[in-house]
């Protein structure tokens, strides 16, 4: 193992979600949000189970709206904004995101309530 490059790996790594949430105001929220309910979860003294949950529904809604910010990044060089298919395209990982948002709202109300 080369720590060199894996050292370069985990900075192009931390310089991507850096790009993102410079340039994604959704992730900035959702960062927040996310913050915000596992020091929730921490003060309130969920489960460990529980807190794993919400970290993991937390960590699948920030990933998702990675994937989304690269694959509209990709549409855009392949073909002009204005285009049907990239718009589809959009929409369609939008609504990817928009339901891992929902599933972790789901758990979200399910561990605190």
């Amino acid at each position: 193992m080369n720590r060199g490059k894996l050292k370069k790996s985990f900075g192009y790594a931390v310089r991507g979600i850096g790009l993102v949430f410079r340039s994604e105001q959704n992730f900035r929220i959702q960062v927040s949000v996310g913050i915000f309910a596992l020091f929730l979860g921490l003060f309130l003294g969920i489960s460990a189970i529980k807190f794993i949950f919400l970290a993991s529904v937390i960590t699948l809604v920030l990933v998702l709206e990675c994937l989304n910010t690269a694959v509209e990044y990709i549409a855009d060089m392949l073909k002009p904004r204005l285009s049907d298919h990239v718009k589809m395209v959009k929409d369609i990982m939008a609504g990817a995101v928009l339901l891992a948002s929902l599933l972790s709202i789901i758990i979200g109300i399910w561990i605190f309530l």
